[in-house]
């Protein structure tokens, strides 16, 4: 029996309360029908998490910053193989219990499009483009090849328009222009649509007026008209509850529950679902409107192989032994050495040389493993702290002092900090760890230490840490010692451009993130992180929090001089872009054009340099984007070489966004852009090569 016949005899057979009892994360067992009870309710977003010892990997922020699809590919393939395992095991055991399941609620491709918002560390950053590669990589790995068998089934989150506050996200209405929809919020979500996601979750919040997880714009008309979604719609959680309770859009759960089926949503986590039955009896749903919310759940369930036995599965023999496996620890440390950051590095400071005998470790974010894991993260058999990792790096070099000092806390603003640290005073070199970690910033009551729901209310280096950093600098440069500033976090940090001699951007690195910061202190490992979103300079260059307008916001409309631009990220050695070449002089609708980017190592280390290829119009509009980009892509180049590599842009990498949200090609002389880094409105020199150009015109 074809999987549509199967869906439809199971259909046939069930009666109306246990069809409502399928549309709810916690769905029942139907024995007589060979249906087991599912608990829906999955998390992977750098690891499985909540569910034993998984391997965690560098917060998915991380991951965007290391520009590599291939790699995010291959982290998600070991992810769902762990995912597998454990399904396996937990089904061999009875457990059908939440986390334990198939259904992975991930990737976040929300936009994050103001650094003071607390989850920006579960997206892939600023752009766009950025967001969809990396989105649709991690959905490969995590769904397999065979989109009619899947190995995990992957979520595209939160549709849409979704990014903060986080204290207004169950009441709060985000307004935006059709031109920023479909410029900036939707483009990874049609992406990975486009590809064969099988679930998209709602957001809490309305968007131009209606809730998400009930709106007829978003899912009706864009989602499953436009665009033609096949999978199944799930609601975050609890937020069709919140139509009634906070939105004030139903009066009633049997109404909320009414909307969002009637609007698309398939399946609700949450406890409102079960009221259909009373929706139902009263005319708001019909038979017909349950069972297609049906068969979209079952279907996702069938294609994971969830009604056939064991060992029909291809991934049946994956076991205890896969999970956090050698294979799998070293994968996060690979992953957490790409995606770390040099963002300074005055008079080639790093890698420290062998005349460093004296190094002081300081502050509160060095001994801290919380500063590995960010959020939604799972358990590892070992977390290796920045302390840890300097510690490790040193064991084997006789004659090195390694000393350590907190000297102020992570979080309060009234404690003391001490700047009066002993032989540290005496030190070679001055290594400061401070930042960030997950109660600081966060999801809505997961950021313990946070008094504004998981964001922050402003982007600069806590005041306490900075006073302590203030005073660590001033002893270092009084004794003539260089200072090294590691920062932790999911989001920019603003410091004062003077405060170290070298700065390196770590994130929440994962289970063996020390182990890497050390690699890339010593020079073991060569720097090749690019920052997926914009570091502003400070606070006051952001736009109100609430205002949903792209305007001034990320590279693609900032006018103000970032502290460090997106794509940004310094290495061991120096680049040069030769020259960029394309293979017409025109472009139409419909047609491709080839650019081939020349680029040299001319430095002494061999290393990976991130070639990114930017767009902009050049008679563009006050409303279009200053630049965006269009392709990028990691390469090797050995020291003393050169290499050319070649990009393919479509003619829809020229498109502009109108008023009313339609893709159009417009006549006109575009610029095409190779560089290491965003261009920006205000010239930011932080030590990258000069970026290359050519023109392209649209008759």
């Amino acid at each position: 029996m074809d999987r549509e016949a199967r869906i439809n005899e199971l259909i046939a057979q069930m009666t109306l309360e246990e069809k409502v009892s399928q549309l709810s994360y916690t769905s029942a067992a139907i024995p007589r029908l060979g249906i087991p009870e599912y608990n829906w309710w999955n998390e992977c977003l750098h690891g499985v998490a909540r569910a034993g010892i998984a391997t965690v990997f560098p917060q998915a922020i991380a991951l965007a910053a290391t520009f590599d699809e291939g790699l995010v590919e291959e982290v998600a393939d070991a992810i769902s193989d762990e995912a597998r395992a454990k399904y396996n095991e937990a089904v061999k055991q009875g457990n059908r219990g939440q986390y334990w399941g198939l259904t992975f609620w991930t990737p976040n491709i929300n936009i994050f499009r103001d650094p003071r918002w607390g989850r920006g560390q579960e997206t892939y950053g600023e752009d766009p483009y950025l967001t969809s590669r990396i989105g649709l990589a991690l959905m490969r790995g995590l769904q397999g090849t065979d989109p009619e068998n899947l190995k995990v089934a992957a979520c595209a989150k939160h549709y849409a328009v979704h990014s903060g506050p986080e204290k207004l996200r169950h009441t709060f209405d985000a307004i935006c222009t059709k031109k920023d929809l479909f410029e900036t919020y939707l483009p990874a979500f049609k992406v990975l649509v486009d590809a064969g996601v099988e679930s998209v979750m709602g957001a809490y919040n309305r968007t131009l007026g209606e809730p998400c997880c009930g709106s007829y714009y978003l899912l009706k008309d864009i989602l499953r008209g436009r665009w033609g979604f096949a999978g199944h719609v799930v609601s975050d959680c609890w937020a069709i509850r919140d139509f009634h309770e906070n939105h004030k859009i139903t009066k009633t759960p049997e109404e909320s529950a009414a909307l969002a089926l009637n609007a698309g949503c398939d399946l609700n986590c949450g406890c409102t679902y079960p009221q259909l039955t009373v929706s139902f009896k009263k005319g708001l749903v019909t038979e017909e409107a349950i069972n297609t919310a049906l068969a979209r759940v079952l279907r996702t369930r069938l294609k994971l192989g969830m009604f056939d036995p064991p060992e029909q599965s291809r991934w049946d023999s994956l076991g205890r032994e896969t999970i956090n496996c050698e294979k799998h620890q070293q994968l996060a440390l690979k992953a957490a050495e790409k995606s770390i950051v040099l963002l300074k590095n005055d008079k080639g400071l790093l890698p420290l040389d062998s005349s460093a005998k004296k190094i002081a470790v300081l502050g509160p974010a060095a001994a801290n493993a919380h500063t590995l894991f960010g959020n939604y993260y799972g358990v590892s058999s070992r977390f290796v702290t920045i302390l840890e990792g300097m510690g490790e790096k040193v064991r084997d070099k006789f004659g090195i002092n390694l000393e350590y000092r907190q000297g102020c806390l992570m979080y309060s603003d009234n404690n003391r900090s001490n700047a009066e640290f002993g032989q540290a005073n005496v030190s070679d070199i001055f290594i400061v760890v401070m930042g960030l970690d997950g109660a600081i910033e966060g999801e809505e009551g997961d950021a313990i230490a946070s008094d504004s729901n998981g964001d922050r209310t402003c982007i600069e280096l806590p005041f306490w840490q900075l006073k302590f950093l203030q005073k660590v600098r001033t002893a270092a440069q009084t004794a003539g010692k260089p200072l090294i500033l590691v920062l932790t976090g999911g989001s920019p940090i603003a410091i004062p451009e003077d405060i170290a001699d070298a700065v390196i951007f770590a994130w929440y690195p994962g289970e063996l993130g020390g182990r890497a910061v050390a690699d890339i202190i010593f020079g073991d490992t060569v720097p090749s992180g690019k920052l997926p979103i914009t570091f502003p300079a400070s606070t006051e260059q952001l736009p109100p929090y609430e205002d949903y307008s792209m305007k001034g916001r990320t590279y693609r409309y900032m006018t103000q001089k970032p502290l460090y631009p997106f794509g940004f990220g310094l290495s061991y050695t120096s680049f040069r872009f030769d020259s960029i070449t394309l293979s017409a002089p025109s472009i139409k609708a419909g047609a491709t054009v080839k650019a081939a980017v020349a680029l040299s190592n001319t430095g002494k280390r061999d290393a990976d340099e991130v070639v990114q290829i930017y767009v902009t119009k050049d008679d563009k509009g006050a409303d279009d984007p200053l630049s965006s980009l269009r392709a990028f892509r990691r390469v090797f180049i050995p020291a003393g070489k050169s290499v050319t590599v070649e990009f393919e842009l479509s003619a829809a990498a020229f498109e502009t966004i109108n008023a009313e949200g339609d893709s159009v090609l417009l006549p006109g002389s575009y610029t095409v852009i190779a560089s290491d880094a965003a261009p920006v409105a205000v010239a930011v020199e932080k030590g990258a090569p000069a970026p290359v150009s050519a023109k392209i015109i649209l008759p």
